[in-house]
């Protein structure tokens, strides 16, 4: 399991461009995606795509061909496979099989990243990748992350982020860490409140670039909770 950068072709290790040039085959999110980065390295090898749609499918393949004693390596598109996406139902098959070793080959992670450069968020946090699409269960979900009272990390697109980010200005006051296109050439990062942000991004003419948000709730009573002092 390689991970490959979220942008920044530099940011890979030598471990990782070393594996991709001895395994027998790479399997993929995108092979489009995975033959650019293979070609910069001058690196080419046969392709097999595994993505959210064929994964359950396509693991099946890949472990035939383990089977058959070939060394393979699976990249998503971008990061880390299995954080927010494809790569997890393959190690489970893979692992369940009992016959052949999920070898971890770390490296970038767009959540990491921003949390490194996001300054003090607290001792804990939850990563919670991209919220449902439909309003209902993105309201249930936040609410659920605000009662913690913990910093959390969600991912999301430039066409739903304003929507998102109102969602999260509703459920309480919160102060934001948004990273939009990391480790790419336009990379900034945004703090302040929910309505600094919201204005900020709002302001843009087009938004562009997917982004990783890290929400810190302020602390305060939570109104669902009754006072059961005596």
């Amino acid at each position: 399991m390689v991970a490959t950068p979220i942008g920044n072709l530099e940011d890979i290790t030598y471990r990782a461009v070393r594996i991709l040039g001895q395994v027998d085959v790479i399997a993929c999110e995108d092979t489009r995606h995975t033959a650019h980065l293979l070609s910069h390295y001058g690196i080419s090898k046969k392709l097999i795509a595994c993505h959210a749609h064929n994964e359950e499918e396509s693991s099946k393949g890949i472990l035939a061909l383990l089977d058959q004693g070939l060394d393979i390596a699976y990249c998503s598109d971008a990061g880390t496979p299995g954080i927010s996406d494809p790569g997890a139902r393959l190690a489970e098959l893979i692992r369940a099989s009992g016959r052949h070793n999920v070898v971890p080959v770390p490296g970038p992670s767009a959540f990491a990243s921003l949390v490194s450069a996001a300054g003090n968020i607290g001792k804990a946090f939850t990563f919670e990748g991209f919220l449902s699409p439909k309003k209902g269960r993105r309201e249930k979900r936040l609410k659920e992350l605000f009662r913690r009272g913990e910093a959390f990390i969600i991912y999301e697109s430039p066409f739903r982020i304003l929507k998102t980010l109102e969602d999260v200005r509703n459920q309480g006051k919160a102060r934001l860490v948004a990273g939009r296109e990391l480790t790419k050439a336009f990379e900034e990062i945004v703090t302040g409140s929910t309505e600094d942000v919201i204005a900020y991004f709002d302001s843009k003419d087009k938004i562009k670039g997917e982004f990783a948000v890290i929400v810190i709730p302020e602390a305060g009573d939570d109104p669902s909770e009754e006072d059961t002092d005596a």
